[in-house]
């Protein structure tokens, strides 16, 4: 690939952006034994974050110039990467190993489908982003009702963040 081209440009910064991320935790082991990764670790953690760099890049920057569009776009994805994080990190309900933190992938279900059934037009992302939020509402009632446990700040958090990002794409349509 040209180092002159721009999508590889884009694409380098994108892969050392998330490299850079992870000298956090890097850091964070030489002064507490809290933070306890291997290479697996950090290279799930990478693959995580240049992963949901690259969504943005093609979802927003190819799909729209409009800044609203980009900026739901880059909620949505932080929302779902962040949703992955903490399940695999410590786990939303209980801890990681918990069976029942694999409903909270239902949202990635539904925003995935969503994106392609929509063909990533701004108003029917609206529609997906609205129905993650709803998707988020209903995993933290069921888990509530089924006695499973409730984490009503995170259910409330990632449902509020999808439907602020299904707004910015409604007024990214108008």
């Amino acid at each position: 690939m040209n180092a002159q081209n721009p999508s590889y440009k884009s694409t380098m910064l994108i892969a050392l952006g998330a490299a850079s991320i992870l000298l956090i935790p890097l850091i964070a082991m030489f002064f507490t034994e809290e933070v306890d990764w291997g290479l697996v670790d950090f290279l799930i953690a990478w693959i995580m974050l240049f992963g949901t760099g690259i969504t943005y890049k093609l979802i927003s920057l190819k799909m729209s110039q409009s800044v609203q569009y980009k900026i739901a776009t880059g909620l949505a994805v932080v929302g779902l990467l962040l949703i992955v994080w903490v399940n695999l990190a410590v786990g939303i309900i209980g801890n990681e190993e918990n069976p029942v933190n694999l409903i909270f992938y239902a949202v990635h279900v539904v925003g995935t489908l969503g994106t392609f059934i929509s063909r990533f037009d701004a108003t029917g992302m609206s529609y997906t982003a609205y129905a993650m939020s709803v998707t988020m509402v209903i995993i933290g009632l069921i888990t509530l009702i089924a006695g499973w446990g409730f984490v009503p700040i995170l259910t409330a958090f990632f449902g509020i963040l999808f439907l602020i990002s299904g707004m910015l794409y409604r007024k990214a349509a108008e």
